[in-house]
């Protein structure tokens, strides 16, 4: 056989091959962490939605959703979902993502499709898509609001998350963001994005500082703490507050024109969603869909809020 024939040849079997996948059954496992949190509430919410639209809508796209308490258990599920679903596609938002690798790796070796969200695995070369939310323009977004607010001699003080690369990203983005302005940061100290550590971060503050014009608490499950805390103190006229994600409390509140909380940047949960669509598109779409997607964080204003606001969402 000549090598013009061999060449046609093999394009002929690819192509013959490409149209039996998409005829037969796509099985994707979708392997995210439990709702053990407000953020992951919504997450599971919108992954949820998401399997049923896609299925709705795709006969020949089987999704199987598995939650996780432990980077223990999702490993485990991703063995599972290699093992016993077969599966040709993995999407999967690392519980932690150190001890994902191996598993994550498996899968790939497997042949399946592998899209990784927003906490990312340290090799890179084992994903064909990543996706997530703008941790950098989150702390910028955030800063450009405040330089909106305040100025030379105003105070603030931060409510960080955990101490990760995400947090880093976004606190460093802030600072540059502020620089220059004379805004004053009082303290920071990390509330590991949960609502009772805002609470009680927010407290201290509030003891410890009687001139705060403004807080950046990065995260809306700490917001939520924060804002207790400013009430219960009898203080929320005298500062503003701005978290971080897209909690329908807080959307619907700016959508209300609160003046405590009066606008948020988005790191959407339904980032999963957005996953879970581009990996069903690498089977049904023409189109190449390898590489990063990184989403926007905009600033959500009273005049915008309804389109991000999610009401049956847990989150």
């Amino acid at each position: 056989m000549s090598m013009k024939a061999l060449t046609l040849a093999l394009a002929a079997t690819t192509a013959l091959a490409g149209a039996a996948v998409a005829q037969d059954q796509i099985r994707i496992g979708v392997s995210i962490p439990a709702a053990t949190h407000g953020w992951a509430g919504g997450l599971n919410w919108h992954a949820q939605e998401a399997e049923k639209r896609l299925e709705a809508a795709h006969d020949n796209i089987d999704i199987t959703l598995v939650t996780a308490d432990s980077p223990g258990d999702q490993a485990s599920d991703i063995e599972d979902l290699i093992s016993v679903q077969q599966i040709h596609a993995l999407v999967v938002l690392p519980f932690e993502s150190d001890p994902l690798v191996e598993p994550v790796r498996q899968a790939k070796e497997s042949g399946a499709f592998i899209t990784v969200v927003d906490r990312g695995l340290p090799d890179t070369s084992i994903q064909d898509v990543y996706v997530a939310g703008n941790n950098t323009e989150l702390g910028s977004v955030s800063a450009e609001y405040f330089l909106t607010r305040l100025g030379d001699g105003d105070n603030i003080v931060i409510l960080r998350g955990i101490p990760t690369v995400i947090d880093t990203e976004r606190f460093d983005a802030f600072m540059a963001g502020i620089e220059g302005s004379g805004i004053n940061v009082l303290d920071d100290e990390f509330a590991n994005w949960n609502r009772d550590d805002g609470f009680e971060v927010m407290q201290d503050f509030l003891s410890r500082f009687p001139d705060i014009d403004g807080v950046w608490a990065q995260d809306d499950d700490i917001a939520m703490g924060v804002v207790e805390a400013v009430r219960q103190a009898g203080r929320e006229d005298e500062m503003f507050i701005v978290g971080g994600a897209g909690m329908k409390d807080v959307i619907k509140g700016i959508m209300d024109g609160d003046t405590l909380i009066p606008v948020d940047v988005l790191y959407p949960p339904a980032m999963i969603a957005t996953a879970m669509d581009v990996t069903v598109a690498n089977f049904t779409s023409n189109g190449p869909v390898q590489g990063e997607y990184i989403l926007g964080a905009p600033l959500v204003t009273q005049e915008n809020a309804e389109q991000f606001y999610f009401p049956d969402s847990p989150f």
